[in-house]
């Protein structure tokens, strides 16, 4: 079965672009609508500016098991687009390295707030289908990768949006923004 290599899912949220951008650009504040993320470590330490070329440590769990990743950030446009590849991987630090994956966010103003679109795609274009397949249904018990996420993006979204609309004046870090 030929594999998905890109899902994606959008959610409005009542804040202004800008906002929405500031929580979600840092990588530090993940943790609190992901599924899976615990959050990250800026390399250069906490405060770091989000910009392109920044890189930092995803922490992550799935049930019992516990990883983390390095990433990179690639674009940081404030209001517009936050993107980040992950190209390392392992338990307690990132030493496998390659292509994993790229994860991207749009804001968009629509009438009542942000258009937010959150897109996964799969940057592990060398591995054959077979073996990828076989690999993802192990790592996500039975599913692909693909499937996987979509439920992943969908429950981010949906915590993004209960929480920034539950405090939407919320400084990013502050005890009412978590």
């Amino acid at each position: 079965m030929p594999r998905t290599f890109s899902v994606h899912d959008t959610v409005v949220v009542a804040a202004d672009p800008s906002t929405v951008y500031q929580h979600v650009s840092d990588p530090a504040l993940m943790g609190r609508w992901s599924p899976e993320n615990l959050g990250a470590t800026p390399a250069e330490g906490p405060g770091t500016a989000t910009r392109p070329g920044m890189v930092f440590d995803g922490h992550n769990k799935r049930g019992p098991f516990r990883w983390t990743t390095r990433c990179t950030v690639t674009a940081a446009e404030p209001g517009e687009v936050f993107r980040f590849k992950v190209h390392a991987i392992g338990l307690r630090r990132p030493w496998l390295r390659g292509p994993i994956a790229t994860w991207e966010y749009r804001f968009a103003a629509v009438p009542g707030g942000t258009e937010v679109t959150e897109t996964w795609t799969d940057d592990r274009r060398a591995w054959p289908d077979p073996v990828a397949n076989a690999f993802d249904r192990i790592a996500t018990k039975g599913h692909t990768f693909a499937e996987f996420q979509r439920k992943n993006i969908r429950t981010t979204l949906r915590n993004l949006k209960a929480q920034l609309e539950a405090h939407p004046t919320a400084a990013p870090g502050s005890a009412d923004g978590r």
